[in-house]
């Protein structure tokens, strides 16, 4: 049907040419009324007939999907330029009637305008839906044709025709027109060929800042208490919700209320044509948390990987390489300029604990250790001590009382012994030590005559 009513390399085609220049005066032709609708509407939001304490919308954004391809700090650098205290509302997934047009009635009520990221299939199967979206004022981003969660892992011409089909969907729901060059990537999932392929389109990808959950089986007063709690932990942002939930329709009124309770506003984004130029703004504002000149960073810049081409080290300095004559010349002068100041009674510092430095030997001098002095080998008792020191025992002759034989005595012996027989003590004498003994005796004899 899709392809009988404009064909899908049309539909492509004309979607290409919202920012690329070449089709502009035809794509504002079928989409001025759409976003001029918007902008009217967004710029009166304050003024809600019939709600006078609804929280209306505060202003409209006009951003350049070409300048700012990626936003959404949950996987992005960037965000919305949003001032403090602003939301931008997000709603994915539909059109679904029976809780959308709930979600319609809820942000009509408040006079709330937000941007919805539309399935093809959903749009095809409801397209009055997705033209109540264009009356009610709200920007309309597409969400694939069948919400793939895997497109991370998906091939690139796979990911182009769920990215193709799902706009060519939309556009043929809306019948004139087409949507908004504002895409969001089912379950987030970041894929480098996509984002590529996107933004050859100049259609912005949009994340968020702050999720509810809302997707989970949790109560709705669990949606509305992450909703708050996460918002008050960011202090602005893009909250990401969807219009198929039940709890989302139930959380939805107290989570307006509350905002407005707190002081929050809402902002409505719409894209930058040839007749609507982008909002004024600074690279800062496009910071969630920018740096201030006066805060430091709490961070060391990361060192790039690179090869070093030449590891070879330097060679460390030799003695010889420095220059004495100008360390002496210092102490020279250090020493005159002492002179001169206490010549004046200026207190002098305290001479340095260190000696100083020697002067080095010549270069290839060899080195020569101390010949040790005579007096070293020299002995204090003289050579006469020395030598007795280290004589053999000699034997003494004595004699006992009550006894006629002589006994001699060795130094080195244990037992004494006496001339003609042994000592009472000893038992047994062999007949060779007998003679040996006597033997002795007699040469002693004849060296005392």
């Amino acid at each position: 049907m899709i392809g009988q009513l404009m064909g899908r390399q049309t539909v492509f085609r004309m979607t290409g040419d919202v920012l690329a220049g070449a089709g502009r005066r035809q794509w504002a032709a079928l989409g001025l009324g759409l976003f001029g609708c918007i902008a009217a509407q967004s710029a009166l939001a304050a003024d809600c007939p019939g709600h006078p304490d609804a929280l209306g919308t505060s202003r409209t954004l006009v951003v350049d999907p070409r300048e700012h391809p990626r936003i959404g700090t949950m996987q992005y650098p960037e965000t919305l330029p949003l001032r403090d205290h602003e939301v931008v509302l997000t709603f994915d997934d539909g059109p679904l009637p029976r809780y959308s047009n709930q979600i319609l009635e809820i942000l009509a009520a408040q006079c709330v305008k937000a941007t919805f990221f539309t399935i093809g299939a959903m749009a095809r199967a409801s397209p009055e839906g997705v033209r109540k979206l264009r009356e009610a004022g709200h920007s309309i981003g597409t969400h694939t044709q069948d919400h793939p969660l895997g497109m991370k892992r998906m091939p690139i011409e796979r990911a182009r025709q769920e990215i193709d089909d799902g706009i060519a969907s939309v556009t043929a729901a809306l019948g004139n027109g087409a949507p908004a060059p504002f895409f969001r990537i089912p379950g987030l999932s970041r894929a480098e060929g996509t984002e590529d392929y996107l933004a050859s389109l100049g259609i912005q990808i949009w994340s968020a800042d702050f999720l509810a959950d809302d997707w989970r089986h949790v109560s709705s007063s669990r949606v509305y208490d992450l909703a708050m709690k996460r918002l008050e932990e960011k202090g602005r942002g893009i909250l990401l919700l969807h219009d198929i939930q039940p709890r989302t329709v139930a959380a939805l009124p107290r989570i307006l209320h509350e905002m407005k309770a707190r002081g929050y506003r809402i902002v409505h984004v719409v894209p930058a044509t040839p007749e609507l130029a982008a909002t004024p703004t600074e690279p800062q504002e496009w910071q969630l948390h920018p740096a201030s000149e006066n805060v430091a960073i709490s961070h060391w810049p990361k060192i790039p990987n690179f090869v070093i081409g030449n590891a070879d080290m330097l060679p460390a300095p030799s003695l010889a390489d420095l220059d004495w004559r100008e360390t002496e010349s210092i102490a020279i002068a250090q020493s005159s300029d002492r002179g001169r100041r206490a010549g004046r009674g200026v207190p002098l510092p305290p001479e340095a604990p260190w000696p100083r430095q020697s002067p080095p030997p010549p270069v290839g001098a060899a080195i020569a250790l101390p010949v040790p002095a005579q007096s070293v080998f020299e002995v204090r008792e003289g050579l006469r001590t020395a030598m007795q020191a280290i004589a053999p025992p000699r034997r003494a002759e004595l004699t006992l009382p009550g006894h006629d034989e002589a006994m001699s005595v060795d130094a080195g012996a244990s037992r004494p012994t006496i001339r003609g027989r042994p000592h009472p003590g000893r038992t047994r004498h062999a007949a060779h030590g007998r003679r040996g003994t006597l033997k002795h005796l007699v040469q002693v004899r004849k060296r005392s005559v």
